[in-house]
């Protein structure tokens, strides 16, 4: 087997385009010959007007990625691939003159006088495109609905991502996208900024009639169409625009009694059903290790099938898994952190899966479909109200049938507890004595 390549790091040079003139320094390139056709300045000559290198460096930094961002937009076809590049290039030139960039109204209508002055100032002496950094020759261009949410994806809601693992990041960019799609399909693909009252009040109709007439949830209209307010929310404040929302005040109610409630089975269902002989014959063994450990866990499939070796205590005083923030997943919440005591089945499912589910490692929607279509061949789904989910639900029903506290089912599930947390929740043996108490008996030769 051949082994991978090693990926090596070239280190950029930090005295790139700098140049030193007498005690100042200056930002000086070549405009790369594969750009020489759109963009004619030769060589690019600016002064950093400092005598710092630290500075110079700084300064450098946002000039070189203004250039590389006018490039990009010059180069593509779409003319608002240019006009973008163009607009985020002059803010970036501005930062490095030393400026916040200001449209040519806001400084007309707001601007500083004294900062008038000293934008006209250093604009007499330099380029072109720095006069229009300064005096904001470039205005925000009118991207389309669809291409300011590829903004907002790309750049606006970037720090939404951080610690997500690739399939979050692609479920979160699919719903993202989704939303912008039913936007066009109701209303049509028009500039973000000239939607108006009227174009919101439609899309709340038409999704209004998919709720009457195609069973649509209150609840995924609501987040659909939330999507929608919050990229023109963010959009406007990442611009610094002062401009009402149209989505603001509209949504959907979401009776309790129309929702789609996912039911817990009972424990004796579980015992005779699940923990019977021959339950997961034909389910392949990484799947219903992750059912067992839900058993007696109340864990979501996801944080299961996501765990990593250093997260299972198979060796501890008391075994146990740990639910831990990591650098490359996203956990549902902050009270999803916890160290959650094995017992019964689930430690012995464990004890066959010390190294985690590779698998279902950021697949959990494999492992859903996976399950269900074992349950349902199965005919282990007494309603359409059940899912494999419901093996959760069922250990909270059974914590509290056991007449365990609220804050204890909480905890132990990774709720939010509705108060400032004090403690660990208790030690880790306590909280295995009580779990001991509900957990059910079960045959052996599942677990072979």
């Amino acid at each position: 087997m051949a082994r991978k390549a090693k990926q090596l790091t070239v280190a950029r040079d930090p005295m790139r385009y700098l140049k030193a003139r007498g005690a100042k320094w200056h930002y000086v390139r070549r405009v790369p010959a594969h750009f020489a056709h759109i963009d004619g300045r030769g060589t690019i000559q600016i002064s950093l007007k400092t005598s710092s290198l630290d500075v110079a460096q700084l300064r450098r930094d946002s000039l070189e990625r203004a250039d590389e961002l006018l490039w990009q937009g010059l180069s593509l076809e779409h003319p608002d691939n240019g006009s973008q590049a163009r607009y985020q290039a002059a803010k970036a030139r501005a930062i490095a003159l030393g400026f916040e960039y200001k449209a040519v109204a806001d400084l007309a209508e707001g601007g500083d006088t004294a900062e008038i002055l000293r934008r006209i100032s250093v604009a007499g002496n330099s380029s072109a495109r720095d006069q229009d950094a300064l005096l904001g020759g470039e205005e925000l261009p009118a991207l389309t609905v669809r291409r300011a949410m590829d903004t907002y994806l790309d750049e606006i809601g970037k720090d939404e991502t951080r610690g997500m693992s690739p399939a979050q990041l692609a479920n979160w960019r699919k719903v993202k996208l989704t939303a912008v799609d039913r936007f066009v399909e109701a209303v049509s693909n028009k500039p973000l900024l000239d939607i108006t009252r009227a174009d919101a009040i439609k899309f709340h109709g038409w999704w209004m009639r998919r709720i009457e007439n195609e069973g649509v949830s209150g609840s995924t209209a609501n987040r659909r169409f939330g999507d929608l307010r919050k990229l023109f929310r963010e959009y406007t404040r990442y611009h610094a625009l002062d401009i009402k929302n149209p989505f603001d005040g509209l949504s959907f109610s979401n009776p309790k009694a129309l929702r789609l409630k996912v039911k817990p089975f009972d424990a004796s269902f579980v015992e005779e059903k699940f923990l019977s002989a021959g339950a997961f014959k034909n389910l392949n063994r990484e799947a219903k290790l992750i059912l067992l450990t839900m058993i007696e866990t109340g864990c979501r499939p996801s944080e299961i099938c996501n765990l990593r070796p250093e997260q299972i205590h198979l060796d501890a005083p008391v075994p146990y898994l740990e639910i831990i923030y990591r650098p490359d997943r996203k956990v549902k919440t902050q009270n999803s952190v916890r160290d959650i005591p094995l017992v019964g089945v689930s430690l012995e499912a464990m004890k066959l899966a010390p190294k985690g589910f590779p698998r279902y490692a950021d697949k959990e929607t494999n492992f859903s479909a996976a399950v269900m279509k074992h349950l349902k061949d199965r005919k282990l789904l007494p309603s359409k109200h059940h899912r494999a989910y419901s093996l959760r639900h069922t250990y909270e029903k059974r914590m509290l049938e056991a007449g365990f506290d609220d804050e204890f089912r909480r905890r132990i599930l990774g709720h939010d507890t509705d108060r400032p947390e004090y403690g660990d929740g208790g030690a880790l043996s306590w909280r295995r004595d009580k779990m001991l108490k509900i957990a059910l008996r079960y045959d052996p030769s599942i677990l072979a």
